[in-house]
C-alpha cells in the first residue's frame, strides 16, 4: 500500500508540474502578443506622425516660397514706384531750371556790390564774413526789396595770387558761400535764386605785386539782376 503511494506521488508531482509549464508557456505567449500588438500600434504611430511630419514640412516649403515670392514682387513695386518718383523729381527739377533760366535770362543787372579786403571786409586767407560786410549786405536786400520784382544774385569768388591755384579756387568759393549763407539765414533769399562761382586769382582788378593790389583782388561780387 505504501509502495502504490510512493508511485502516485510522483507521478502527481509531474502533472502538476506540467500543467504549471503549460501555464507558464500560455501566459508568455500572451505577454508576448501584447508586447507585438503594442510595438506595431507604436510603429503604426510613429509612421502617421512622421507622414504628417513630411505633409507639414511640404506645406511650410510651399509657404515659405509663396512669401518669398511675394516679397520679391513687393520689392520689384517698391524699386519701380521709387525710379518713377525719382523720374519725376528729375522732371520737375529740370522744368524748374529751364524756367528760371528763362526767368533770368530776361533780366539785367541793375546794380554791383563789392566786399573786399581794402573796404575792411575779407582778411588775408580769411574766409568769415566782417560786420562791415553785412552791413552792406542789409543795404543791398533793403534797396531790393523796394522794387516790386524778383531779383537773381550772381555771387563771385576772387582772390590775389598768393598761394597755390587749387587753394586759392577753394577759398574764393567759400567766400561767396559765405555770402549766399548769410543771405539765405538773414533775409531768406531762396538758394536757386542764387549762382556762386568761384574765380580764385584768374580775374584780378589791380595788380598783385603790391600790398594794396593784393587786398583789392581779395573780394566777393555780388550781381543783383532784376
Amino acid at each position: 500500500m505504501f509502495r502504490n503511494l510512493f508511485l502516485a506521488i510522483p507521478v502527481a508531482v509531474i502533472a502538476v508540474g506540467g500543467s504549471t509549464a503549460c501555464a507558464t508557456k500560455k501566459f508568455v505567449r500572451t505577454s508576448v502578443g501584447e508586447v507585438n500588438t503594442k510595438v506595431d500600434s507604436l510603429g503604426r504611430s510613429l509612421e502617421e506622425t512622421q507622414e504628417r511630419t513630411r505633409q507639414n514640412e511640404a506645406k511650410i516649403s510651399d509657404v515659405d516660397q509663396r512669401a518669398q515670392a511675394a516679397a520679391g514682387q513687393a520689392k520689384q513695386a517698391a524699386d519701380a514706384a521709387n525710379s518713377a518718383a525719382g523720374q519725376a523729381a528729375n522732371t520737375a527739377n529740370t522744368a524748374v531750371t529751364k524756367a528760371d533760366a528763362v526767368d533770368k535770362s530776361l533780366k539785367r543787372m541793375v546794380f554791383e556790390v563789392v566786399l573786399n579786403e581794402d573796404q575792411g571786409n575779407f582778411k588775408f586767407g580769411k574766409t568769415d564774413l566782417p560786420d562791415a560786410a553785412k552791413a552792406r549786405l542789409d543795404e543791398m536786400i533793403n534797396q531790393i526789396k523796394a522794387d516790386p520784382k524778383g531779383a537773381w544774385f550772381e555771387i563771385e569768388g576772387h582772390t590775389d595770387n598768393v598761394g597755390s591755384k587749387d587753394l586759392n579756387q577753394k577759398l574764393g568759393l567759400e567766400r561767396a558761400e559765405a555770402v549766399k549763407m548769410y543771405l539765405y539765414e538773414h533775409h531768406q533769399i531762396p538758394l536757386h535764386k542764387m549762382n556762386v562761382i568761384s574765380y580764385g586769382e584768374d580775374k584780378p582788378v589791380a595788380p598783385n605785386k603790391t600790398r594794396e593790389g593784393r587786398a583789392q583782388n581779395r573780394r566777393v561780387v555780388i550781381k543783383v539782376l532784376v
